[in-house]
Order: C-alpha cells, then structure tokens, then sequence
C-alpha cells in the first residue's frame, strides 16, 4: 500500500495558469464584486449578471492550461496514493493526470438545478436564462457561493485524518470551511505548506514551510518527500 498523500489546493496553483480569483484583489473576482457574482443574494437580484460571468469563467478554464505544480503533484502518485482537496472550480489538476480529486466548491463545468443539489450535468459552453434541469427549474453553476453549506467537508475532513502526508498549496487559509481542515490532522502527521506568502498555520511542529510560487516550491516538496520514511 502507497502511503496516503492528502493536498490542499487553493487559488495561487490555478493562478500561475492565468486563472484569477478574488482572493488576489481585494474582494474583486476580474472586475466583479464577489457578492453580487458568487452568493445567492446576488443571483436572486441578477441571475443574467451570474450567468454571463460565470459563461466567461468557463472560456477562461477551457482556455488555460496545468501548470508544472498540477503536473508535479500528478507525478507523486507513482509513490503517493495522492488524494487532492481543492478549493478551486476549473478542472486543471484532472487535465494535468491527477486521479482523486475532490472540488469543495464545486466545478464550473458542471450546472445543476437551482432546486436540486444532489445532480449535476456536465457543461462546456453557456447556461442562459431560460434553460431548464429535468425537473422544470432553472440551471445554475455547480458552484457552492458564499453563504452556502459546503456539502464535501465532511469527506474532505475525514480524508486529513487518514492522512500519512499532508500538504497546502496555493491557498491563503482564509476561506472556511476549508481552513478548518488542517485541524484534523492528527500530531506527528509529516505536513508542508506552499505558498508565494505563507499562511498563518499556527505553531504546528514539524511543519516544513516553503515560501515559493507553487511551480516552484513543487520540486522542493518532491525533493523532500523522496527522502522520507514513512512505511
């Protein structure tokens, strides 16, 4: 059995593929305040507002491509049974050849109903006012907003208890749940945070901190890993 290799993704790996997000200006998400794109109180005052941006989104994903942090944590699965939590929406750790990937706040390439959680379609062009699930309700984003219950951190946390490794990239640790989940790790588990400007982690023993860009703190995260005994 490989040893289980739990990593937590957030904005900065997507933002070296030239995906933006909020966190990087000031509450701004490309232009837009984020509560009038990404909470349910800005769909119920806007929902064409919320659907042209998210339509946008969606090109940007398609068009960017993995970076070398996405593949480098896609080459650890050759020793690592890797399971990737991420916080992001597009779908660059998949593209990059990772295989356990759970999204918190779900997929931009996916649409669902604005009545029904439970489904989801897949989508790679527009949702427009006027298209319909199923069920007779309007289609939405697959994306859990702000103010709604994130359903997968139940999952994500039992995943950091069970970790052998665990590892944060990319994210400031600022959005919760999220941030909760390196509570759950268990003491003495071997654990590395990386980021360009390392998030606050409390005083954690044995934590390695690398304070580089993503692409290029995971060589250091490789080097290190390769020379650990775990099992």
């Amino acid at each position: 059995m490989k040893p289980k290799l739990v990593v937590l993704t957030g904005a900065g790996i997507s933002a070296e593929s030239g995906l933006r997000t909020f966190r990087d200006s000031d509450g701004l998400w490309e232009g837009y305040d984020v509560q009038e794109v990404a909470s349910p109180q800005g769909w119920q005052r806007n929902p064409q507002l919320v659907l042209d941006f998210y339509n946008m989104r969606r090109k940007d994903v398609l068009a960017a491509a993995p970076n070398d942090a996405h593949f480098g944590l896609a080459r650890l699965q050759e020793k690592f049974d890797v399971q990737i939590i991420t916080q992001n929406i597009d779908n660059l750790h998949e593209r990059a050849g990772s295989e356990k990937v759970l999204h918190l706040h779900g997929e931009i390439l996916k649409m669902r109903s604005v009545r029904d959680t439970t489904r989801n379609w897949e989508i790679v062009g527009d949702i427009n006012l006027g298209d319909k699930a199923p069920d007779g309700a309007q289609l939405r984003p697959d994306i859990v907003w702000f103010g709604e219950d994130v359903p997968k951190i139940v999952n994500a946390a039992k995943m950091v208890k069970a970790a052998d490794v665990f590892v944060v990239i990319g994210t400031s640790l600022l959005v919760y749940p999220a941030a909760g989940l390196i509570d759950y790790l268990p003491d003495g588990v071997p654990a590395y945070v990386i980021d360009k400007k390392l998030p606050e982690m409390g005083h954690r023993k044995g934590l390695v901190k690398i304070e580089k860009p993503a692409t290029q703190g995971i060589l250091e995260l490789e080097e290190s890993l390769s020379k650990i005994e775990l099992l």
